[in-house]
């Protein structure tokens, strides 16, 4: 099943929590911090058709987001998160 979002929406895979600290520290996966970094994995028509926007962002590229944002969505094992545009902070290069 394919996944298109709809209206201001884009589709995103959050990238896996770090299991080590800075020190070394191993972490039990309840203490892993939740990662406000994902994959854009679709983008709505309107956000590509929109002269404004559609150079901004694009799929592949790395994103951080609000951190409780969001509608979480399971789809052939995986989890993905559709958000508002409003919701994408910035760009990672």
């Amino acid at each position: 099943m394919q996944i298109k979002p709809l209206g201001d929406r884009i589709l995103i895979e959050k990238v896996e929590a770090e299991e080590k600290t800075a020190g070394g520290i191993v972490l039990p996966t309840s203490a892993q911090e939740q990662p406000s970094i994902a994959n854009v994995i679709a983008i709505s028509e309107e956000i590509q058709n929109d002269e404004k926007k559609k150079d901004l962002l694009h799929v592949g590229d790395k994103v951080i987001f609000s951190k409780f944002s969001g509608t979480e969505v399971k789809n052939e094992g995986k989890t993905y998160l559709i958000v508002k545009w409003p919701d994408i902070l910035a760009v990672v290069k």
